[in-house]
């Protein structure tokens, strides 16, 4: 599949919208909770991708994992890392402080870069780092300083470290000449995941109604999109991804605001506006200095 640059930017928003809707879906579950909802996404996940990857990359894509190597299961590992936490944390605090502290996963990307593979990072890039920090931190301490419980932040603070190690274990291997295929990846992390919360979701308490509502994120939320997304990727350049990835913490945080009556606080908007502000500038500036 060709696509223009228009055509890329269009459909990397709509794979933001479809990435927001995990919060608001996991709001209207009846019975399913904690790891239980983890696993059942990750089991549909798989489901899905058994069936979209040989449409992707033929039907010899399964065999090809065969020879993947290291990286691809330690990428698998990390995708399976960024799956729990976000689900375990999605359940534990807000749409909005986890979206909030996922979106910081650029910036630790660079800082990990610049530590493990020597990475340089401009001066702009140091500064949101900075900015986002102390929006981070901001949030943080307003909680501490409220009693509420921060195991749910911090919980969702694992999503951007997978992330980060993930994205620079993939640099790594490219910049020795091994290219990691990130969709077969993908579907490896999903089975781990799987795998690791089944004993823990057991006793199965999911309705019909639950089992819908999940397959449709295992679907529609996680294997859709991320198929998708590495299609933009490879169109588009890496500051205009991570512009257009923030869209994913504006329409979470509306979706579960409008469909769920779940109401931002107003410490988690005004460290999320460092955060999202810190980025933003950032990424924007990257952008038009490589054009």
């Amino acid at each position: 599949m060709k696509l223009s640059h228009n055509r890329a930017v269009l459909l990397m928003i709509a794979v933001t919208l479809m990435w927001s809707i995990a919060g608001v879906v996991t709001r209207h579950l009846e019975h399913t909770r904690s790891f239980e909802v983890n696993f059942w996404r990750s089991f549909f996940t798989v489901l899905s991708l058994l069936v979209i990857l040989p449409l992707f990359q033929g039907r010899d894509v399964f065999q090809r994992m065969r020879g993947g190597g290291r990286t691809l299961w330690i990428s698998g590992l990390c995708w399976c890392g960024m799956f729990t936490f976000f689900m375990v944390a999605i359940t534990l605090t807000s749409v909005a402080n986890v979206l909030v502290t996922m979106a910081i996963s650029p910036l630790l990307t660079a800082l990990a870069a610049r530590i493990f593979i020597g990475h340089r990072i401009a001066g702009r890039t140091w500064l949101a780092i900075v900015v986002a920090g102390c929006g981070i931190a901001y949030m943080y301490g307003s909680q501490i300083s409220q009693g509420v419980s921060l195991l749910g932040t911090l919980v969702a603070l694992c999503v951007p470290i997978s992330g980060a190690a993930n994205w620079t274990v993939t640099q790594n291997a490219h910049a020795k000449g091994t290219d990691v295929d990130l969709i077969p990846a993908v579907l490896i992390g999903a089975v781990l995941s799987s795998l690791l919360t089944l004993p823990l979701a057991i006793p199965f308490q999911a309705s019909g109604h639950d089992l819908l509502l999940l397959a449709l994120l295992g679907l529609v939320q996680l294997a859709i999109p991320s198929s998708l997304a590495v299609l933009c990727a490879s169109v588009l350049k890496a500051p205009e991804v991570s512009l257009l990835g923030l869209l994913e913490v504006i329409f979470g945080i509306l979706l579960a605001w409008v469909g769920a009556n779940e109401v931002p606080t107003v410490n988690v908007l005004l460290g999320g506006s460092l955060v999202i502000g810190a980025l933003f500038v950032n990424e924007l500036i990257g952008w038009r200095s490589r054009r």
